[in-house]
């Protein structure tokens, strides 16, 4: 700690990006991701490439037909087990063209089936977790679910992050002059430090608003004695009060049969009390039974809030039972949701939204950078080690984590649709893909010290190329042809991969330059 407030804030903005800078990293690299999940998992699961289909029970005669809900039932139900809990549907969206089946047993264990809602038909099993089976959860748990411990790595890096903003403008106290100082040609040092001021400055209101937002989602991790003090402890205390929170209608089974009215029929009652908006999933609880309850969400697609808005209906009969709206509080947290999950359905703020994670990659790797190049030569000349363990770490966490991203793509395109080793399905060699390519790179980054900037870049041009070319090979999908037949989410992810394949060359050409330089001067 420094002896000034000032130089306490310095202290505190300088190790607390090093100590969680990688962490930050992940979790802006992958947010960044999954604000196209959709589009991704599409990539990933080619046989998920259809035509977009209308929701709404009330479409009208120009556009679409809607999914029939009573149609998906019948074609899905012969599949339910009699012990299951639950079962839903969702239903495909203008970003999502498949639907999802899912059902849960009593130990909690699910199980998923995609369906052509066009066709009403069984998709075959993807055997892959794509990105919203893999890349979300990691966003937010980085896949450490031992007592939650990912989810608190994740809101202490969130945490910090807040501390680094604030921390940020303590320390640098001419924003306005930084938001226009960017020197390209000059000194390593110098320029990381001018794009790593501009990018903080510039992107001020999106990171913070991301941090915050992203704590205020897991209120309830990370205060899980909120609630005590109004409802009392124990576990029937903390489900009163998610159901006062979150809702949930439930009636006492009465063990006896029970017969499942027109799930078409309660939408469209569903999609009147809500004015003409349409649900997003219907969902049956205790089904089979004849207090069976049949519960609809109302999509937030053209809106920030991500509403709790749910309506009920006697399974039998198709009546009405209960509606649930969040109250006040919960609606702020809604908002606060919102605005971190972005999954409204607008392309040019989403975009946006990509503009601003890629912000924050920048930032943290500039950070890095600067924080590396301003102590090389001191830490050789006093034989200090700490350099070189940033290093790795900065290359392992930042290059690292975009190989291993590839590697994931790679993985999913060349295995076999039925690949699977002893205790290993397909989407888990898909993982193993990932995870293996991610330590290999911390391993490489130790071993080959500053050349590994280098080696990585090179790996990642390579890979991006070979993920596009694959995914040419193995569907007979490229650019052109997915534009001409409407897959602009493929065609999408494959300009995107090209794109990082130049700027990672590029930059690899620019350091092997830099570094023929050195050496011939």
């Amino acid at each position: 700690m420094g002896s000034t407030f000032g130089k306490s804030m310095a202290w505190l903005h300088t190790w607390a990006g090093v100590v969680l800078g990688a962490v930050l990293f992940a979790v802006f690299w992958t947010g960044t991701l999954i604000l196209y999940w959709g589009e991704i998992d599409q990539w990933m699961m080619p046989d998920t490439r259809l035509a977009p289909v209308s929701v709404t029970a009330t479409a009208t005669a120009t556009a679409a037909a809607p999914v029939s809900l009573d149609r998906a039932a019948r074609l899905v139900l012969p599949l339910l087990p009699r012990d299951a809990t639950q079962w839903r549907i969702d239903l495909p969206t203008s970003r999502t063209p498949v639907a999802a089946f899912s059902y849960r047993l009593p130990g909690g264990e699910e199980h998923t089936r995609l369906v052509d809602p066009l066709r009403y038909r069984l998709l075959p099993e993807q055997g892959t977790d794509g990105a919203s089976g893999f890349l979300v959860p990691l966003h937010y748990s980085l896949h450490l679910s031992w007592r939650g411990t990912g989810k608190w790595l994740v809101g202490l890096a969130g945490m910090a992050m807040l501390a680094l903003l604030a921390s940020g403008i303590v320390i640098h106290r001419k924003l306005v002059a930084q938001l226009f100082t960017f020197r390209p040609r000059k000194r390593l040092p110098r320029s990381a430090l001018d794009l790593h001021n501009l990018s903080g400055v510039l992107l001020l209101p999106f990171h913070c608003m991301l941090a915050l937002s992203g704590l205020v989602i897991f209120i309830t991790v990370y205060f899980p004695q909120a609630h005590v003090g109004v409802y009392g402890g124990g576990p029937k205390a903390k489900a009163a009060f998610m159901a006062e929170a979150y809702g949930r209608h439930t009636r006492k089974k009465e063990g006896k049969p029970g017969a499942l009215a027109s799930l078409d029929a309660m939408r469209a009652v569903a999609e009147r009390e809500w004015g003409g908006r349409a649900p997003y999933f219907v969902r049956v609880w205790q089904p089979g039974d004849a207090a069976a309850v049949v519960e609809f969400r109302r999509s937030y697609a053209r809106e920030v809030t991500m509403n709790l808005d749910q309506l009920y209906f006697d399974a039998a009969t198709g009546r009405p039972l209960w509606r649930f709206e969040a109250g006040p509080l919960m609606t702020v947290q809604r908002v606060f949701s919102g605005v971190h999950f972005a999954r409204f359905d607008h392309g040019t703020l989403r975009a946006l939204y990509l503009a601003g994670g890629l912000g924050g990659c920048v930032l943290v790797a500039t950070g890095f950078l600067f924080w590396i190049e301003a102590r090389r030569g001191r830490h050789a000349r006093d034989a200090l080690g700490g350099v070189r363990l940033v290093e790795a770490l900065a290359i392992g966490g930042m290059t690292g984590i975009v190989l291993a991203t590839l590697a994931y793509l790679v993985a999913n395109r060349v295995l076999p649709a039925d690949a699977m080793l002893p205790g290993w399905d397909r989407s888990a060699l898909e993982r193993a893909a990932f995870y293996g390519v991610w330590l290999a790179a911390f391993a490489h980054a130790w071993l080959c010290r500053t050349a590994a900037w280098r080696g990585q870049l090179l790996a990642i041009a390579a890979l991006a190329v070979a993920a596009v070319l694959m995914n040419w090979v193995t569907t007979g999908d490229h650019v052109p042809r997915a534009l001409l037949d409407g897959m602009h989410a493929v065609a999408g992810i494959d300009t995107a991969l090209l794109a990082l394949a130049g700027l990672a060359w590029h930059a690899a050409r620019r350091i092997g330059a830099k570094s023929q330089g050195s050496a011939d001067g």
